[in-house]
């Protein structure tokens, strides 16, 4: 049978990670995380990383690999993630990828985006813009010229925002029309699968995974990372808005009911993504229990 790649996608806190656990203990195989900040060592508690225990049973690529200092990306990730694959497809049948970005699961199964190069000039200025006025400039040049994308992109994320913004002072084109034209050809089966909970239960799990973060020392995690705090890395959910809390701005009950709300926020975006993808099974936890028998079955209906 050929190789197959079991694909966990879905909002944050949906259980993604216990989900790929069992996938994993199922089928004797490794983890590769899809997740833009897990790979960052020094992003523990508010990247909602596997429990240390999780990670010492099986092995997980890509969780504590890369530091804040290191540039990573979705490319980056798709490249290195495809020398991991070739490796275990050697010894393995199946291997089990999970993460809520969908940049990264899409690099990795269906290829990037041939995009337009962009002058140093222009990603200097961009840089700039964000500097100097914060995101909001970035989403207000988005909101112009390309409102199209400003419907589907992490509004939360700088280094979407940017890099949207650099294409489209580069080119004057709809980085929306760019984006969507790459397909990759596999050499394994990719098997795509979403947690999506009902909408009240995901809130839920999200405002108690934030409260949980707070009690096991998110604050102090984020107060180690101060001096960092200028890179776009750490301009994300759970920690900008305690730098605003430590930069005296807010109270440390409004950060956290901000980074509860855009938590939230973030999920809905990351239903939509998968939604607009038009290959993946959705499946309610609530609802759906799978065994391995059940995952091979889906797989021949995805690959007929």
């Amino acid at each position: 049978m050929k190789s197959t790649l079991i694909v966990i996608g879905g909002p944050t806190a949906a259980g993604k990670s216990p989900l790929a656990m069992n996938f994993a203990r199922h089928l004797d195989t490794e983890i590769i995380s899809a997740d833009s900040r897990q790979c960052f060592k020094e992003m523990t508690i508010g990247t909602a990383k596997p429990p240390r225990e999780d990670l010492e049973e099986i092995k997980h690529h890509f969780v504590n690999s890369h530091s804040i200092q290191e540039h990573f990306s979705a490319g980056i990730f798709a490249d290195e993630a495809k020398k991991v694959l070739v490796e275990l497809f050697k010894k393995k049948e199946y291997v089990v990828l999970v993460g809520g970005t969908g940049l990264y699961i899409r690099a990795l199964t269906d290829g990037l985006d041939e995009l337009p190069s962009v002058e140093i000039s222009t990603r200097e200025k961009v840089k700039s813009i964000f500097r100097e006025k914060g995101i909001e400039a970035l989403l207000e040049i988005i909101r112009e010229k390309d409102p199209a994308y400003l419907a589907r992109v992490d509004t939360q994320n700088p280094s979407r925002l940017m890099r949207a913004v650099e294409i489209l002072l580069q080119t004057n084109e709809k980085y929306s029309v760019l984006l969507g034209k790459a397909k990759a050809k596999l050499p394994y089966q990719v098997l795509k699968l979403v947690l999506n909970p009902e909408r009240s239960v995901l809130y839920k799990n999200i405002d108690q995974r934030v409260d949980q973060m707070m009690e096991m020392g998110l604050l102090d995690e984020v107060t180690s990372l101060v001096p960092n705090k200028a890179l776009t890395t750490l301009q994300t959910v759970g920690y900008s808005e305690l730098f605003d809390y430590l930069d005296g701005q807010t109270t440390l009950e409004y950060a956290v009911d901000k980074i509860k709300q855009h938590s939230r926020n973030y999920a809905k975006r990351q239903i939509t993504w998968f939604k607009n993808q038009g290959e993946f099974i959705f499946l309610n936890p609530a609802l759906d229990s799978l065994s391995p028998t059940e995952i091979i079955q889906l797989q021949s209906l995805s690959n007929p």
